[in-house]
């Protein structure tokens, strides 16, 4: 059967796919669009680059607080999830895991951070902007493979009023499990946005990233609750 998300446009930036030598897949927040997204690899933007955005269906990802029982958010939680799933397809035709970051925003990050521990193998790095992983607390157990040393970036303000501190440590606990070189940075009294330093963060994550012609060729940031 068709998912909500399912024929939702992909914005594109940077280098065209086929000529880069990295890339980000970029997930929006809650009540926001591809294009909102897309002024973060407006401000991190590298030379070789290309960036991927999906856009979902009525701007939101899946209806319920992310925390809730992931049951309430179905069959938009595993749609969403093929989306991204389908987007890194397209990108691991023309270059390998390791040289692609999977970053999220708000309900965007929560996605993206949910995706990397249900799929865990070796990424160039995931990137968490106030965000957690998905469900009541017993669903964060359990997941399977490794993410191998993928660098993981969990970022967020420890007042940020969608998503609990709590939430952000037992993610960072639980891609440790995963395998997964975790640095977490809580900012005090920030906001529920995107500040300076997370985006120079980014960048030297970026700056690291194995490059393609390294490691051989292989085929507005408006959001409300997470």
């Amino acid at each position: 059967m068709p998912g909500p998300h399912d024929g939702q446009p992909v914005l594109t930036a940077g280098e065209p796919l086929e000529r880069a030598s990295a890339a980000m897949i970029l997930v929006h927040g809650r009540g926001a669009t591809a294009r909102d997204i897309m002024t973060v690899a407006a401000e991190v933007a590298q030379p070789g680059f290309a960036f991927l955005a999906p856009q979902a269906a009525s701007d939101t990802w899946y209806p319920h607080r992310f925390t809730e029982p992931t049951e309430l958010n179905e069959p938009w939680l595993s749609s969403a999830l093929e989306t991204v799933r389908r987007v890194l397809g397209r990108v691991e035709a023309v270059l390998p895991a390791q040289s692609v970051i999977l970053l999220g925003f708000s309900q965007g990050a929560c996605l993206t951070l949910e995706f990397a521990a249900r799929n865990a193998r070796r990424y160039g790095g995931v990137v968490g902007l106030s965000g957690g992983l998905i469900g009541p607390e017993p669903s964060l157990r359990g997941h399977a493979g490794s993410l191998a040393g993928t660098p993981v970036l969990l970022l967020c303000s420890d007042v940020d009023p969608h998503i609990p501190v709590e939430r952000v440590l037992r993610s960072a606990e639980v891609m440790r499990e995963l395998e997964g070189e975790v640095t977490v940075e809580l900012y005090p009294g920030l906001g529920h946005e995107v500040n300076l330093d997370e985006l120079n963060r980014i960048r030297d994550l970026m700056a690291a990233l194995p490059r393609r012609e390294k490691i051989g060729d292989a085929a507005n940031l408006d959001s409300k609750e997470a």
